[in-house]
């Protein structure tokens, strides 16, 4: 997901997508734990993207 993207979202749909993101990102973490995933990269990339969400709802939080 990229910055201006999530710059867009409310912080109630943003702290929204952090926790979908956080159980996504455990779910991974479990199935790459039993059988390897196809792509690995794939957890690196979720865990990035859950920093710039919490990073732009501190931010947003911030601000008011």
């Amino acid at each position: 997901m990229k910055t201006a993207e999530i710059k867009e979202l409310t912080v109630a749909d943003l702290k929204e997508r952090i926790d979908a993101a956080k159980a996504e990102l455990v779910r991974m973490k479990l199935n790459h734990a039993v059988s390897p995933v196809e792509n690995p990269s794939i957890i690196k990339k979720s865990r990035r993207d859950i920093a710039r969400m919490l990073t732009i709802l501190r931010q947003k939080e911030n601000l008011k």
